[in-house]
């Protein structure tokens, strides 16, 4: 099974799982999509697994998805282009 290039969602939250070519880089993206975070003061859940990132997005004091959110997704997508 194919992973999706999408973000997913399970009607509380986004989520996406990035593949990389070698734990190097994974780690790298981990990094600087906590910069990224920080400086929208928006934070994912993020798990990293060897060349594996999964992130997930809810605005807990909202309670779901925000348009916060999804900023957040589409910087994630572009750092992952770069």
């Amino acid at each position: 099974m194919e992973k999706p290039d999408t973000w997913q969602t399970d009607g509380k939250s986004i989520f996406k799982t990035f593949e990389f070519p070698d734990p190097a880089i994974a780690l790298k993206f981990v990094a600087k999509a906590g910069e990224i975070a920080n400086e929208l003061d928006h934070h994912p859940d993020l798990t990293w697994s060897y060349k594996t990132v999964k992130i997930v997005l809810t605005t807990h004091d909202k309670g779901g998805v925000t348009e916060k959110d999804h900023e957040l997704a589409a910087k994630f997508d572009e750092l992952e282009k770069s």
